[in-house]
């Protein structure tokens, strides 16, 4: 009579997923990785809400709230140039020396002005008031 030899466990296990240790996430080698870096700052984790409240107020996504009002402003401002306001100016569009209204644009100072005029804008660029103030006109916010 011949003694069947015992296969290895090696051996019996091979062809299965984990290798008897249960659920896969059980046998990786590197522990459950809890506490590297920012592991476990998720929303709702509570382990290192201090943490993060103290060094990175930011992390869990910005507070309060920004009013339509401005919201809509910021969306429909559109922007003009002083060589755009010159050309309407040379093409008779715009008298000279007169006053133009621009409301819910910001003028930016790309191109120059040569004639001097009154004009009234949402919003300006530094640069822009200087160029128009050197041409001898005005501008005045709305």
């Amino acid at each position: 009579m011949r003694i069947k030899k015992k296969r290895s466990k090696r051996s019996r296990l091979r062809g299965r997923r984990t290798c008897g240790y249960g659920s896969r996430k059980k046998h990786r080698g590197k522990g459950s990785k809890g506490g590297k870096g920012m592991a476990g700052t998720g929303k709702r984790a509570g382990q290192k809400r201090t943490w993060v409240l103290k060094y990175d107020p930011n992390y869990l996504g910005k507070k309060g709230f920004t009013s339509q009002k401005k919201l809509r402003q910021r969306k429909k401002m559109k922007i003009i140039n002083l060589s755009q306001i010159q050309e309407q100016i040379d093409n008779g569009l715009i008298k000279k020396g007169g006053e133009i209204k621009l409301k819910n644009y910001k003028v930016l100072s790309r191109g120059t002005l040569k004639d001097k005029l009154i004009i009234k804008a949402t919003a300006y660029s530094k640069k822009a008031e200087e160029k128009i103030k050197k041409a001898g006109g005005k501008i005045i916010k709305i």
